[in-house]
């Protein structure tokens, strides 16, 4: 807790009502309306904390609940203001008055509640197996959730792990993996390729007994306490060592870096959030070693949690630089938010299809033969988007590319 005990909430305090971050704002830019932008909401949540305006307000509720999160309007704000801590907080002071929807509720135990979420995350990869979810994709809620569930198949390859990597790898972990839910279960492939891509590049990678949820979900959704929990329940697990702790999630690297703050300073929550990397990151600083030529147009669209709450720019392009024969760009607008945010997609679904709209219509005018990116959410929202349009893009994240450069040149047996 900062500033005696006001939280998240003196993260607003440098706000000084510039506009700048209007701009930035997906929200702001769909709508035109000042109270779904920033500077409105910081002036929204500073009267929430201060008593101005009840959690009950119905008007508060309906502008906060509208915010993606995304913190595009961080990097451009000239006096450092910290909105992202002030949402959490806002949305930890509602949920404290009213639990989150049966809606929100009901997904949160389906895709983080063991043994719930096995059982969906089996029935979802059964259905995805049938082809059914892409041959119906389009921008009707449920079909466009079905474009969504098609979007995580892994595209030219099995979703198996029967590849084995080239040479033998140390015999002691240099790196360890969080598995996460969504990832581990409709992303499984993409741990593969994390894998495979590390130890080509010398970085033995092993799994964690008794992890769970980074509980980034909970967070966003103002549940704290719950949140909290499933940070306690990880540092336990990753133990004091020193390996660093790979994330392919750009969702679960910002949550699992944040544990320090989340739980209040305690030092071995600090000690673990310094250990988490991306795995672009850790690549990057390994090389990576080049793979055989690929002929792609590739570009690569910035998940906004790797972006803005990681800071994490140029590792992704470091690794897909070391595919050769690949054209390489960044998207027209990479920085702007996709409108997949998590759950809002399920609890905002027209303000998310309004904020992927121009985002979609730009990547369409110059379409490449690869979209990357590198957080399931995203890859989902985009897949989705563009199987709706019935554009032939492959979403995939990053180190697919690189892994499918390695298999090209023989570094798998």
């Amino acid at each position: 807790m900062t500033a005696g005990g006001r939280g998240g909430f003196a993260a607003l305090d440098n706000c000084v009502h510039c506009g700048f971050c209007l701009q930035a704002c997906p929200t702001f830019l769909a709508t035109g309306d000042e109270a779904d932008g920033p500077r409105g909401r910081i002036a929204l949540m500073r009267a929430l904390e201060q008593g101005e305006l009840t959690p009950e307000d119905p008007g508060l509720r309906f502008h906060l609940d509208r915010c993606l999160g995304c913190r595009g309007c961080e990097p451009v704000c000239p006096s450092g203001v910290g909105y992202g801590a002030g949402l959490e907080a806002a949305r930890q002071r509602l949920s404290e008055q009213r639990t989150p929807s049966v809606l929100a509720r009901t997904a949160l135990l389906a895709m983080t509640s063991p043994p719930v979420s096995g059982v969906v995350y089996t029935f979802a990869r059964a259905l995805r197996a049938t082809g059914v979810p892409g041959a119906i994709a389009g921008w009707g809620r449920m079909r466009f959730a079905m474009g969504m569930l098609a979007a995580t198949k892994a595209e030219g390859r099995s979703d198996g792990r029967a590849v084995e990597q080239s040479g033998r790898p140390p015999d002691r972990p240099t790196a360890l993996l969080f598995r996460g839910c969504i990832m581990e279960g409709l992303f499984s492939h993409v741990h593969d390729a994390t894998i495979r891509t590390l130890t080509v590049n010398g970085c033995a990678v092993g799994d964690v007994p008794g992890q769970v949820c980074c509980g980034a979900l909970h967070a966003h959704a103002g549940l704290h306490a719950a949140a909290q929990a499933l940070a306690r329940v990880n540092v336990a697990a990753f133990g004091a060592g020193e390996e660093p702790i790979v994330v392919n999630s750009a969702g679960c690297g910002a949550q699992l870096k944040a544990y320090g703050t989340l739980l209040d300073g305690d030092p071995r929550a600090v000690r673990f959030a310094a250990r988490v990397q991306d795995v672009t990151e850790v690549l990057a600083e390994r090389g990576p070693k080049p793979g055989a030529a690929l002929q792609l147009r590739v570009a690569y669209d910035a998940p906004c949690h790797l972006l803005h709450a990681q800071h994490v720019a140029e590792p992704p392009f470091t690794v897909l630089r070391a595919v050769p024969g690949i054209e390489l760009r960044p998207t027209a607008d990479s920085a702007q938010c996709c409108g997949s945010a998590g759950l809002y997609g399920l609890l905002q679904p027209e303000l998310s299809r309004a904020v992927l709209a121009p985002k979609l219509a730009r990547l369409l005018e110059d379409p490449p033969d690869v979209l990357t990116t590198g957080n399931p959410g995203c890859v989902m929202q985009l897949g989705a988007g563009l199987r709706a349009a019935r554009a032939r893009i492959r979403v995939a994240h990053p180190v697919e590319v690189l892994d499918d450069s390695y298999r090209a040149a023989g570094f798998y047996r």
